[in-house]
């Protein structure tokens, strides 16, 4: 049962003191998302919190305001927030750094696949506030490097991926760990059965907040699906990037080799692109999100090692080049677009072997999505339905304004043989 909590039109309404207040307008932010809304007050008063959101909701904001609010420089760690992804807990220290901008707190990101010696240091001097993945923690754990005894507010951000990810193990002896009284607050975009025993187990009489319900997208997004020959995929994503609309698009691929192979495509078409997945090392991986952040490439290619933790502004679109086949996925992934108050678009391509996963997504949803059909591309070659502008959209609609070319490259055949074997 969640607490309620009515709206509230400023960050002012939440009691934060004046210097919090000032970092939030330092950051442009002009109003409390609903989950800050339902989440800041308790936390402030002291409880512990059990908070459900989708991502893209500004979950960052209501664990880590009322934390920096009660914590002191010079006090050793007394903020540790775990989740999934070095990407994730990258981001909730940027955030965190801006937040406490002006103070003398400090802060630290700890993940794998970088080098120790930062890290040490960090740990070693004391830092207020560390955002790691479980892994790399638990190394400096058993080594003895790690002090949990001032810790005051132990978080884990995203617990339904980390449980997802087999990170239990970790998550028990970090709690092991800890000593003493502290405040926990956990945060998950869905509760099953493991995270909410997780939650049982680690709260004491939490707020239960909800900023919306489980599997529902933000608003402002608008979900299309293109029916689509496999081969035609490649085709299709690049005619749709005729459209300048599409300003910055993260596509997602099922596969490691399909995201390369994609990549690849979109350089030799003359749109500027990159690929981010696991097989690529982190100062990669940082190196392609950067230039994805800084507009410097147009389309940024990746497996759903992005599909949490990425938090860019400003992406346009969300592709999805294979339909997800858990339905969670769908909305983690596109939610990466409308956030903040933004409107996005999300794209789904669907073969004719996708169908029911496709089905069952839109159960999953409790919606269906709307259907695309351009007959160059339509598996079905189904006849092009114009609509008129303003018009309610049938079963078919028309491409985009400015993108009635045909394509004429196509994929080499080796390329085409390792998107197939991977669809």
């Amino acid at each position: 049962m969640t607490d309620p909590a009515p709206p509230a039109s400023s960050f002012a309404e939440l009691g934060l003191s004046e210097a919090a207040l000032a970092a939030v307008e330092a950051l442009g932010w002009t109003q409390p998302t609903p989950i800050q809304t339902k989440a800041i007050p308790p936390a402030l008063g002291g409880r512990d919190v059990v908070g459900i959101a989708q991502t893209g909701t500004g979950k960052t904001g209501a664990f880590m305001l009322p934390a920096l609010e009660s914590i002191r420089a010079g006090e050793g760690l007394q903020v540790l927030v775990l989740a999934p992804t070095r990407e994730l807990a990258q981001q909730v220290a940027d955030d965190t750094a801006a937040l406490s901008k002006g103070t003398s707190i400090r802060t630290a990101s700890i993940y794998g696949g970088v080098k120790y010696g930062p890290q040490l240091e960090a740990l070693a001097q004391g830092y207020e506030v560390i955002a790691a993945t479980p892994g790399r923690f638990i190394d400096h754990m058993r080594q003895g490097k790690v002090d949990l005894s001032t810790i005051r507010f132990f978080i884990l951000d995203e617990a339904d991926r980390m449980l997802d990810m087999g990170f239990r193990p970790q998550i028990e002896d970090v709690m092991r760990g800890l000593r003493g009284k502290r405040q926990t607050m956990l945060f998950s975009a869905t509760m099953p059965n493991g995270v909410h025993d997780l939650a049982l187990r680690l709260t004491d009489e939490p707020a239960w907040v909800e900023a919306a319900p489980p599997g529902t997208t933000a608003s402002g997004i608008v979900e299309r699906a293109y029916s689509v020959k496999p081969e035609k995929k490649p085709d299709l994503l690049i005619h749709l990037l005729k459209d300048p609309a599409w300003e910055q698009v993260l596509v997602f691929s099922r596969t490691k080799a399909g995201a390369n192979v994609l990549e690849a495509r979109l350089e030799r078409e003359g749109i500027r692109a990159d690929a981010m997945h696991s097989d690529r090392g982190m100062k990669d991986r940082t190196r392609a999100l950067d230039r994805f952040a800084e507009g410097k490439i147009r389309v940024l290619v990746a497996t759903d090692i992005a599909q949490r933790g990425l938090d860019v502004d400003g992406i346009t679109h969300v592709v999805n080049f294979d339909v997800p086949l858990d339905p969670e996925d769908y909305v983690h992934r596109i939610g990466r677009t409308g956030r903040a108050g933004a409107t996005g678009t999300a794209v789904t391509f669907v073969a004719a072997g996708d169908l029911g996963h496709l089905k069952t997504l839109e159960h999953h949803l409790g919606r269906g999505l709307e259907r695309e059909h351009l007959p160059e591309f339509d598996y079905a070659g189904g006849p092009k339905v114009e609509k008129s502008p303003g018009g309610a959209r049938g079963r078919h609609s028309r491409a985009p304004r400015g993108m009635g070319a045909k394509l004429g490259t196509t994929l080499t055949p080796e390329e085409l043989a390792e998107l197939l074997k991977h669809s």
